[in-house]
């Protein structure tokens, strides 16, 4: 006979398996075999847990997830103290309804939007939703596996795939082929994260290789497309900044320097193109579930960073900022210009 009241599932959100009076114990117990607890997972406590196996990067795995209905199953439930066993934040009075996408048929309807990153995470999210709303989208990522496989997801979308590096001239002039003579969006969505290192700590290669894809990637490709934008008097440009671009403890010296130069180019090129017709505007995330890996080389950056992060609001799907994305690339942004708009549930308002 089943032990499983509540009836958990691989579906049952982190949240759920952790007030379970069964679930609880046997996931805390396994996050103890690995020095965790139940914590760590707050940032991602909404997210089935399922999906913890796909963004876990191997971490966690679908075995794990059978072995913990196989616990709750056969009743096999570790004891806790009292106070373990109670849940880490008391249960809100009412449950959030879950965020659900809107389609807007129609809106992006004989538009050419070049999306970057567009292989996994906020990139991928953002060219489905405009492939969705009757956009052309030239895709492009660094992973022609990637494409390939986002591709074949919408078979009925307008879909041109472009594998390149965003840092390579060539690849650009590609990309900006590949669209052809009307361009009427960019979203500069790819990017890396630096490995959380303060300044005497950050080494030439971490510096140069974070610039060089999340400023010079996202300068060259502005370049690239404006003349065409200036041709026919109207475009709109998205560059993804981040927290990091609104604060300094988002991040370390390396990344956080390079999103506070996306903000700049942002600004500066809005000034500049506006009068013509070309909008510009950057989103700055905050905890989006991405394949983006952030790693602590630094145990001051670590500690530093860390205790910035107990602030922060629970992490999101990337077609929650593919929405903040699409609206400022769409008509519907038609009166926003220079914005670096916060798209982070309210954590740059902490």
């Amino acid at each position: 006979m089943s032990n499983n009241p509540n009836n958990l599932s691989g579906q049952s959100s982190i949240n759920t398996w952790l007030a379970d009076p069964a679930g609880g114990p046997v996931l805390r117990a396994l996050l103890a075999q690995g020095g965790q607890d139940a914590e760590s997972l707050r940032p991602v406590s909404k997210m089935a847990l399922n999906r913890l196996v796909q963004v876990s990067q191997g971490a966690f795995t679908q075995d794990m997830v059978a072995g913990l209905l196989q616990r709750v199953e056969s009743g096999d439930i570790p004891a806790e103290a009292e106070a373990v066993a109670a849940p880490a934040a008391a249960a809100p009075a009412a449950e959030i309804p879950a965020w659900v996408e809107q389609v807007t048929v129609g809106r992006f309807f004989g538009k050419t939007i070049i999306i970057t990153g567009a292989g996994s995470g906020i990139g991928r999210a953002t060219a489905s939703r405009v492939a969705r709303e009757g956009g052309r989208v030239i895709a492009v990522d660094i992973s022609e596996e990637r494409l390939a496989d986002f591709a074949a997801s919408l078979p009925a979308g307008d879909i041109v795939t472009v594998a390149g590096d965003i840092t390579d001239d060539a690849a650009v002039a590609a990309i900006v082929g590949a669209a052809g003579e009307r361009i009427d969006g960019l979203a500069n969505i790819a990017g890396i994260m630096d490995n959380m290192t303060p300044v005497h700590e950050v080494s030439d290669d971490i510096w140069n290789r974070v610039f060089n894809i999340n400023v010079n990637g996202t300068m060259k490709l502005m370049r690239a497309v404006v003349p065409a934008m200036l041709a026919q008097a109207q475009g709109s440009i998205v560059n993804v900044a981040s927290e990091a671009a609104l604060r300094g403890s988002a991040a370390g010296a390396a990344y956080t320097a390079s999103k506070h130069a996306v903000a700049g180019l942002t600004k500066s090129s809005a000034f500049m193109y506006g009068p013509s017709g070309i909008r510009v505007n950057a989103v700055a995330p905050g905890p989006v579930i991405t394949n983006i890996e952030a790693r602590f080389d630094s145990p001051l950056g670590a500690s530093r960073v860390r205790r910035a992060m107990a602030i922060l609001p629970d992490a999101v799907e990337g077609d929650a900022l593919a929405a903040s994305i699409t609206f400022l690339l769409s008509d519907d942004g038609v009166n926003v210009n220079g914005v670096i708009l916060p798209s982070d549930g309210g954590w740059s308002a902490a």
